[in-house]
């Protein structure tokens, strides 16, 4: 009897030590060709600032309580205004086609970098589906909120997947506005959307953040299981401070909730989760949001400073400078996040991000085709 009892447990033991193994050598070599290719700081605007400049800088970096005067911005998160022929191009297409953009709607400061291709001459636009309306008003967020926004254009599905097609790009993120006034909250929209431009090209990677759908789980399958390869929600802040900076019909945990069972209803997804800083959170809290979001199975993570888009929403309550952006990159890593990007300029949509998940994608591709080739 105990040798038979020692058969069937030592066996399982072993095959879960070789799937750890791995799975873990498997992200060493996703780990070793990120290092190679180009690095994170290649696709920053203005990459040669000085660090003297910074170490030199003598303006204010935190407001204290109750102090109303804002602060300084300081110089590594100055960018130049955005201008060129690739930059009026892609603005020119999008207002033809009736599509918004967030770069727009959000005022990003890498509109002129992304949209003008940078030095690498690499185009990048993150496509807001469902107009420039959201039913929700965060106090961080620029875009335009009402109650009932216009109806959704049921030509959008089909015009984004022409543009899109149009570019030749390898990899595009659609994001939205929150509608809370739809049943499904959108979600059958995107959805379309999605399955329009993997019909037109099925090899391009498709990220899409989207809402909460305000928990409601059927959405989210709805979203997880359209064909798209990276399932994006923004946590947005730490849990203490998420009543005062989102929307109120917007939760930490709902968030997590909504991470976690967008894996569940799709393992071969590539979640992800973005993290302002310079609100007024801790270390320590920044800390438990990072745990939360790997204990909810999120492979990638962003961290970026928040920056005040207009004098009605929050004020920046600190500047978080590159050197502290550098050791929550570091922390990430050490959590297990499979892309950690971390910088005062980095946004959750971020041309420099897509090249890195498209490596970890396209290592998956590869290893699932040779599972899947007959053996000798």
């Amino acid at each position: 009897m105990l040798r038979c009892l020692k058969s069937h447990v030592e066996t399982p033991i072993v095959i879960v030590a070789r799937a750890a193994s791995t799975n873990a050598e498997k992200l060493e070599e996703i780990r070793e060709r990120l290092a190679k290719g180009p690095n994170f700081q290649d696709f920053v605007q203005n990459p040669d600032y000085s660090k003297s400049e910074w170490d030199d800088y003598a303006g204010k970096l935190r407001r204290e309580k109750g102090e109303e005067q804002r602060l300084r911005l300081p110089p590594w998160l100055k960018t130049t205004i955005p201008v060129g022929k690739n930059y009026a191009r892609i603005k020119e297409q999008m207002r033809e086609l009736k599509l918004s953009t967030v770069c727009e709607e959000a005022r990003c400061p890498n509109i002129g970098e992304c949209w003008g291709g940078g030095e690498h001459g690499t185009q990048t636009a993150t496509i807001m589906l469902m107009g420039d309306t959201c039913t929700r008003g965060c106090r961080f967020c620029s875009v335009k909120t009402a109650r009932k926004p216009p109806p959704l254009d049921v030509n959008e599905p089909v015009n984004t997947a022409t543009a899109i097609a149009s570019w030749g790009l390898d990899y595009i993120v659609l994001t939205s506005v929150d509608r809370d006034d739809l049943s499904d909250g959108g979600s059958k929209h995107i959805a379309e959307t999605v399955k329009e431009i993997k019909a037109r090209n099925s090899n391009i990677f498709v990220e899409c953040l989207v809402p909460d759908f305000r928990g409601n789980l059927e959405c989210v399958e709805t979203i997880a299981k359209c064909g798209l390869d990276v399932y994006a929600h923004n946590i947005e802040t730490v849990e203490k401070l998420t009543p005062y900076v989102r929307d109120r019909r917007a939760h930490y945990r709902q968030t997590l909730q909504v991470l976690t069972e967008a894996k569940r209803f799709n393992p071969n997804l590539i979640t992800k989760s973005s993290i302002m800083l310079g609100l007024g959170e801790t270390d320590e809290e920044i800390e438990t949001t990072l745990k939360d979001l790997r204990n909810a199975g999120v492979d990638c993570v962003t961290l970026g400073q928040y920056m005040q888009p207009t004098n009605r929403h929050l004020k920046v309550i600190e500047y978080v400078t590159p050197e502290k952006f550098k050791h929550w990159e570091e922390r990430g890593n050490e959590l297990g996040f499979l892309y950690t990007a971390s910088g005062p300029l980095v946004r959750s949509s971020y041309k420099a991000g897509e090249f890195f998940i498209t490596s970890i994608l396209e290592n998956r591709k590869k290893n699932q085709s040779a599972n899947a080739s007959p053996k000798d």
